[in-house]
C-alpha cells in the first residue's frame, strides 16, 4: 500500500528523497522554510545540480506524485516525514542542530496519530532520543527513527536506491516493523537496531574514513621524502586481504570540512565529555586540517615562494559530480594562495559561483586555456574528467613555467613531459 511522504528540508539530500519516493509511487510533498526554493522546485529547478534529479523532478510532479510547499501544514496526512535538512556545520565543524530542533518543534502538532518521523538528517548520538522526547510531548502516538544518508555527490539518486543496506534506529518494535515495511521497497538488507546505535554508525564510517584518509596522505608524504611510488604502495596494501580492495586509501588534499569532520567533533565532544582516553578522533581532525598547508607549501618550494606568481587552479568543488562550494577544501587552498601573494586564474565545470559570501579574491576562468594564462604552476584540485581528457597541448603557448601539480594523480604522466611539463604528483618523489 502506497503512503503519504512528506519531507522536511528539500535541498540535496531532501530533493533526492522526494525524488526517490516518489519514482516508487508514493504521494510525495517536499516542505521548506525557504519560500523561494519551493518555487524554484515547483518550476522544476532543484537547488543544486545533480545528474538526474531535474529531469526526475519534473516527470514525478507532471504525474501527480510530488508537489512542494512553504507550508508545514501540508504535511497533515502524512504517515512518514523525513527530517532532511543537512545539518549546518560552524567553523570548527561542530553541528549546529538549531534548524532539527525548530522542525521538530514546529511539525509536532501537524503530524496525524501514529505517523513517524525518520530523521535522515546528521545527527550527534543521543541526540535522536531528544528529539523524540519533543515528539511525545505534544502527541504520544507519534515516533522516531533514524536512517542515515549514504549518499555521494554526483551519484546520489543511484545511491539512495540501491545501498546494499540500510541502518535503521529506533527505540520501539511497532515503529521498526513500520519503517521496515517501507524500507524494504528499496532492499530486504535492513539492519535494525537503537536509535544510538544507528547515530554511532554513522559517526564511525565517516571517522574511519577520515582516518584512511589521513593515513594515505601521511604514506605519501614518505613516500615522496623516499623515492616510493604511492601508487604501487596502495595497491601492496590493498592486496592485504585483512585491508581489501575498496579500502579508502589515495593521497589527496584532505577532506573538506563538513560531513566528515562534523563526525570526527561529535566523537571528539563525547570523548571530552567521558573518559577522555578516546583521543583518536581529536589527532584525525589536526592532522588533516594541516594538510591544505602542505600542499602550498610543496607549491612555494617548487616555485621559490609566491609572491607575484600566477597559479592556473583546476577544480573548486569539493569532488566532481557537483557544484556546491560549500566548505570547499580547493577554496581554502586557493586563499591560502592568495595570502601568500599570488595570482589565482580558477576554472571550474560546475562550480556555482552565487553560493560564494563574498566577492572572489581569484579570477573566475570560463575555460582551461583562459585559466591557463601566463601560468606559473597549473594546480589539479578536483578530479572532473574535462581535466583529465583535456589536451594540455593548447595551453604550450599561453603558459609561463611547465610546473604542473596534480594533487589528484588523474594525469597521463606520458603525454605532459613529452610536451615538456615538469608534473608534481602526490606520494612520488620530485626530482
Amino acid at each position: 500500500m502506497k503512503k503519504n511522504i512528506g519531507i522536511i528540508g528539500v535541498w540535496h539530500l531532501g530533493c533526492v528523497l522526494s525524488s526517490c519516493w516518489s519514482s516508487l509511487g508514493h504521494k510525495v510533498i517536499g516542505f521548506d522554510y525557504d519560500s523561494k526554493r519551493i518555487e524554484n522546485l515547483k518550476k522544476n529547478i532543484p537547488p543544486i545540480f545533480e545528474p538526474g534529479l531535474e529531469e526526475s523532478i519534473s516527470q514525478n510532479s507532471e504525474k501527480g506524485l510530488l508537489s512542494f510547499s512553504d507550508n508545514i501544514n501540508d504535511l497533515k496526512d502524512c504517515d512518514f516525514v523525513f527530517l532532511t535538512y543537512d545539518t549546518p556545520v560552524r567553523d570548527d565543524d561542530s553541528s549546529d542542530t538549531s534548524i532539527l530542533e525548530k522542525s521538530v518543534n514546529d511539525v509536532k502538532s501537524v503530524m496525524k496519530n501514529n505517523s513517524v518521523l525518520i530523521v535522515s538528517s546528521q545527527s550527534p548520538v543521543g541526540y535522536c532520543s531528544h528529539l523524540r522526547k519533543i515528539l511525545k510531548s505534544q502527541n504520544n502516538t507519534l515516533d522516531i527513527a533514524y536512517s542515515p544518508e549514504n549518499l555521494r555527490l554526483g551519484e546520489a539518486i543511484f545511491c539512495y536506491m540501491n545501498p546494499g543496506r540500510i541502518i535503521l534506529g529506533t527505540a520501539d518494535k511497532t515503529v521498526e516493523e513500520k519503517c521496515i515495511s517501507l524500507f524494504s521497497e528499496i532492499t530486504d538488507n535492513i539492519l535494525s537496531m537503537n536509535l544510538e546505535s544507528s547515530e554511532m554508525v554513522k559517526h564511525g564510517i565517516n571517522s574511519f574514513l577520515s582516518m584512511s584518509i589521513v593515513y594515505a596522505n601521511n604514506i605519501a608524504e614518505i613516500c615522496e621524502e623516499k623515492g616510493a611510488d604511492i601508487t604501487d604502495v596502495i595497491k601492496g596494501i590493498k592486496s592485504d586481504d585483512r585491508i581489501g580492495t575498496k579500502a579508502y586509501l589515495a593521497p589527496g588534499i584532505g577532506f573538506s570540512g563538513g560531513t566528515l569532520g562534523r563526525d570526527l567533533k561529535v566523537l571528539e565532544s563525547a570523548n571530552n565529555e567521558g573518559s577522555g582516553f578516546a583521543d583518536l578522533f581529536s589527532f584525525i581532525h589536526t592532522s588533516n586540517s594541516k594538510r591544505k598547508n602542505s600542499i602550498v607549501s610543496k607549491i612555494k618550494k617548487l616555485l621559490g615562494g609566491l609572491n607575484g606568481k600566477t597559479i592556473s587552479v583546476f577544480g573548486l568543488t569539493y569532488k566532481p559530480g557537483t557544484s556546491t562550494l560549500r566548505r570547499s577544501l580547493p577554496l581554502e587552498i586557493v586563499d591560502l594562495l592568495i595570502a601568500e601573494g599570488a595570482v589565482v586564474n580558477a576554472y571550474d565545470p560546475k562550480a556555482d559561483y552565487s553560493e560564494l559570501t563574498s566577492k572572489p579574491l581569484f579570477k573566475i576562468c570560463k575555460s582551461i586555456e583562459e585559466a591557463s594564462e601566463n601560468s606559473d604552476l597549473m594546480l589539479i584540485l578536483t578530479e572532473w574528467n574535462d581535466f583529465k581528457e583535456f589536451d594540455w597541448s593548447k595551453t604550450l603557448n599561453t603558459v609561463k613555467q611547465k610546473y604542473f601539480f596534480d594533487t589528484k594523480n588523474i594525469s597521463d604522466k606520458n603525454k605532459l613531459t613529452n610536451l615538456g611539463f615538469k608534473l608534481i604528483t602526490l606520494g612520488r618523489k620530485y626530482e
